[in-house]
C-alpha cells in the first residue's frame, strides 16, 4: 500500500511539474485527480475547482464545463479560496520562469 502512495504522489508531483510549465493537460488531469478522490487521494473540490480553472484559462474547454459542476457543490467562500489558490500558482509560476 505504501508503494502506491508513493507511486501516486510521484504521479502527481509529476504533474505539478507539467502544469507549472502551463500543460492544460497537466492541469485538467489534477482536476480529475482532486474531484474523483483517485490515486488515494481524498476528494478535494477547493483544489479540483483549483486545477479545472487553470486548465481552462490555459485553453481546456472541457475543463470549464467540469469546474461549473463542481462549482454547484461548493460555496461561495469555497469558490473564492479556490479562485485565490489559481492565482497564486499562477504568480509563482510566473515567478519562476521570470
Amino acid at each position: 500500500m505504501g508503494s502506491s502512495l508513493k507511486n501516486a504522489q510521484f504521479l502527481i508531483d509529476s504533474r505539478i511539474a507539467d502544469a507549472a510549465r502551463g500543460d492544460a493537460d497537466a492541469c485538467f488531469d489534477l482536476g480529475m485527480v482532486y474531484s474523483s478522490g483517485s490515486a488515494g487521494i481524498g476528494v478535494d473540490l477547493i483544489e479540483a475547482h483549483k486545477w479545472f480553472n487553470l486548465a481552462a484559462v490555459a485553453g481546456s474547454e472541457i475543463a470549464k464545463d467540469c469546474r461549473r459542476d463542481i462549482a454547484e457543490d461548493m460555496t461561495a467562500r469555497e469558490i473564492a479560496t479556490a479562485q485565490a489558490a489559481a492565482r497564486a500558482f499562477l504568480v509563482s509560476t510566473q515567478r519562476r520562469a521570470a
